[in-house]
Order: structure tokens, then sequence, then C-alpha cells
């Protein structure tokens, strides 16, 4: 059985709220959501579509800013981070899975992978080996050296979540990473992740498979952008 999490949490988001828009036109995405995710923690978020899931995540992962609240991440408040600081911390600590796999398409699979550690400052044939070790943790070394357009749905998908695992990333994000794959490969992928958080990561995933929810130590149900529910998950499909 999986110890529970203790210390301090990697991800705290506190009474966020994101609105897009204004006056009539205005739109709220998120209302009001208060969640943490700590060390050793692997934590769902489930809802029907237009619940917030992936507007949770891009405000998780820095890459928008809450209209209201907080959002700390790895000991840092993203909203008080300049571009440069905020960009340096995503690189370093946090992995994110796209749910279009945002690749780049004139890079190799490997290229892709190696690409945040390189602009972080590793040389490149270290940057080439640690992202070959992620690509056959998640399976797919045998495509290192090809490009996305020559690879499929699922793979692509595998490399997206080998180049959020490479290097020391702290907190995981990952936005329905097992969206492109049969069951038994989202069942590695589950496997994967949850082999990271056993380690000591942080992984917050966006499912809407109650299958793969079933590997989280919590399930957070959004709806209409606020939190209707938190539950520890029951065991489903294997896992744990």
């Amino acid at each position: 059985m999986t110890p529970a999490p203790s210390g301090p949490p990697l991800l705290r988001l506190t009474e966020v709220s994101r609105v897009y828009g204004t006056g009539p036109a205005a739109v709220t995405a998120l209302r009001g959501v208060s969640l943490e995710v700590t060390a050793g923690e692997l934590v769902a978020v489930m809802g029907p579509s237009g619940s917030g899931k992936s507007t949770l995540l891009n405000l998780a992962g820095g890459l928008d800013r809450p209209t209201a609240g907080t959002v700390t991440a790895c000991g840092a408040d993203l909203g008080a981070l300049p571009p440069a600081e905020l960009a340096a911390l995503r690189r370093r600590h946090i992995g994110y899975v796209f749910q279009d796999f945002n690749l780049i398409p004139s890079l190799t699979a490997v290229e892709n992978v190696m690409l945040p550690r390189e602009l972080d400052g590793v040389r490149a044939a270290a940057a080439r080996r640690e992202a070959l070790d992620a690509l056959a943790e998640a399976g797919v070394a045998h495509v290192a050296d090809r490009f996305p357009e020559e690879l499929s749905g699922g793979e692509r998908q595998r490399v997206a979540i080998a180049r959020s695992l490479v290097g020391e990333r702290r907190l995981i994000l990952a936005d329905e990473p097992t969206g492109a794959l049969d069951t038994p490969a989202g069942d590695e992928i589950l496997r994967l992740l949850r082999g990271r958080s056993d380690a000591g990561a942080a992984v917050l995933l966006v499912t809407h498979e109650a299958r793969y929810a079933g590997w989280a130590d919590r399930v957070v149900f959004l709806q209409d952008g606020a939190v209707v529910d938190t539950t520890g998950a029951t065991p489903v499909g294997g896992a744990r």
C-alpha cells in the first residue's frame, strides 16, 4: 500500500477563480477552487466537458493566471514570478502532458524530449541520454529518431509523456494522458505516473475514465467550475 503523503504541498490552489471576458459576455471557467497536491500523491480530476478541468491544469502549470486567488507550485507563487523565472521553474520542475501533445513537428521525438533540458543549460549529449531514458520509460525508445508526423497517435502521446518526465520534474500535470491509447497501453501509462508519484513526485491527472481515476489517492470532481466533491479513489481495473 502506498504510504500517506506528507510534507508541504508541491501544488496549492487557494480560492482560485478564472473569468474570461468582461461584462455580459464574461465566462467563469473556475470559481473559488482550493486544492493541494503533496509529494508522493496522485490526484485525479474528473467532471463533465466544460467543467473547468483543463483551465485548472493551465493555472496549476503557470500557462494561465487566475482572475482571483493564488497558485503556488514547487514553493513559488506563480502569479508573482516574472515571465523568465516562471519559464525556468516550469522547465526544471513541472512536467506537462498536453491533450493535443504540443510536439514540435520539425524536431524528432528525442529532440522534442531533449529541448526543455537544453533550454535549461544541459549539454546536448547529456540531454540526449536523459531523453532516451525517458522515451524508454514511456515505451517508445524505438521512435527516438522519427518525426511526429511519422508516429501514430499513441506514439505521439507517449513521446509527450516522456517529455513531461525528463529531468527532475517534481510536479507532473497530465491532461487526458491516455486519450490516444488502448486500455493496456493506458494502464502502462498510469502505472508509470503512479510510480513517479510513489517516488516522490506530485501528480495531477485530468481524466474522464473511472478506470484511470482508480490509480489516484484522491479524486476531485468539478462541475460548472467548482469543486463539488472529493473522495478517496477505489482501485479498479487492476490499479495498484
